[in-house]
């Protein structure tokens, strides 16, 4: 018995003219727009300010080699990016999906965003960094950081198309995997330095498109004080759970606490399960446990003399009606935050 699709392929075969050819099978991966990857590439640059739009590079992988005394702006966000010999460039990253690895650069400032960072062969570079997961420095030397501090419109859009959360940012927990003994490959930028001094706005015709502010207030990723050592020995830990308005409400409570004296230390965003809850929100954890199932809950933490009681008075009288977890007293605060973070640190392979 013979197959009903062969038989109607050889009546296709049959009925089509004899000078006309049969066409060549069209696959999915045929129609897709052939990719140029000089397209995605400075190279060979020297004393140049030379950028992307944001739309232009649209999750594509990017690489910056041999560059010198350039100003480069990657209004967009990467699939990865790799800069190699560059020497005295200033260089601004939007947010890259996987990693930024810089190998063999000298005298560079940079701000960036990404979920893995790396630096190899490296001396003297200055990074106003975002980064989801541990910073890594190699046989590099005077290498600083500080936290990312950046906006323009489409940024928090790009953000989200490389899968990245503004509240993921360990920017300050550096890892050495080649540490000199009695020295400090890597330090923290002071606490007051001005991005827009090491990366300033761009100033040509098209890249002067892009509303760039570097103002604190403005900046899509909060900014925190990381390792920074703390000025008190009173912290609070307040999380809020997954809603419509969670991204708003985090950002107008640190507004708020900032705005009274305390600081930011270290913010966080990730899924909780009801055995991360009981350990963190203990005799609590009844109230929350059905909200975990909702989405991933953001963590702050602020830090100062009065951070408990103050973060108490405005959660009260701001977001009356909206549940989150705030601690309870100064003296259980200090257990809450170490249980979170000890959790969330786990979770990312910290």
């Amino acid at each position: 018995m013979g197959c009903f699709f062969s038989k109607r392929r050889k009546a296709d075969k049959e009925s089509r003219p004899e000078n006309e050819e049969e066409r060549p099978k069209q696959y999915s991966w045929d129609q897709r727009e052939k990719v140029d990857p000089k397209d995605y590439m400075f190279s060979g640059l020297k004393d140049e300010t030379v950028g992307r739009l944001p739309g232009t590079v649209a999750g594509q992988q990017f690489l910056i080699q041999d560059c010198e005394n350039c100003n480069i702006y990657i209004f967009d966000h990467s699939a990865t990016i790799t800069i190699d010999d560059c020497t005295n460039c200033i260089i601004f990253l939007g947010p890259v999906k996987g990693s930024v690895f810089f190998r063999n650069c000298r005298d560079c400032k940079c701000t960036l965003a990404c979920q893995q960072f790396r630096v190899r062969d490296c001396r003297k570079l200055e990074v106003f960094l975002c980064c989801a997961t541990q910073p890594i420095i190699e046989s590099s030397s005077n290498i600083k950081f500080g936290c990312f501090q950046w906006y323009y419109p489409e940024l928090a859009f790009q953000f989200k198309d490389a899968g990245l959360s503004i509240f993921n940012n360990t920017w300050s927990n550096i890892h050495d995997f080649t540490p000199v003994s009695g020295e400090l490959n890597w330090s923290l930028l002071p606490e007051d330095a001005v991005v827009q001094d090491y990366v300033p706005i761009p100033t040509t015709e098209e890249l002067k498109a892009v509303r760039v502010s570097t103002e604190a207030n403005r900046s899509i990723v909060p900014i925190s004080r990381g390792q920074r050592q703390k000025s008190s020995d009173e912290s609070c830990l307040v999380v809020l759970f997954a809603g419509d308005y969670t991204i708003a409400n985090a950002r107008k409570l640190i507004d708020e606490m900032v705005g009274k004296g305390f600081f930011l230390v270290q913010t966080k965003e990730l899924s909780m399960k009801a055995e991360d809850a009981q350990r963190v929100f203990r005799e609590k954890a009844p109230d929350f446990l059905p909200l975990l199932n909702k989405g991933p809950v953001i963590a702050l933490e602020f830090n100062g003399d009065g951070a408990v009681e103050g973060c108490q008075l405005i959660v009260n009288e701001i977001f009356n009606g909206t549940k989150m977890f705030v601690s309870e007293s100064k003296e259980t605060a200090s257990g809450d935050v170490d249980s979170f973070y000890n959790f969330a640190d786990i979770q990312i392979g910290i």
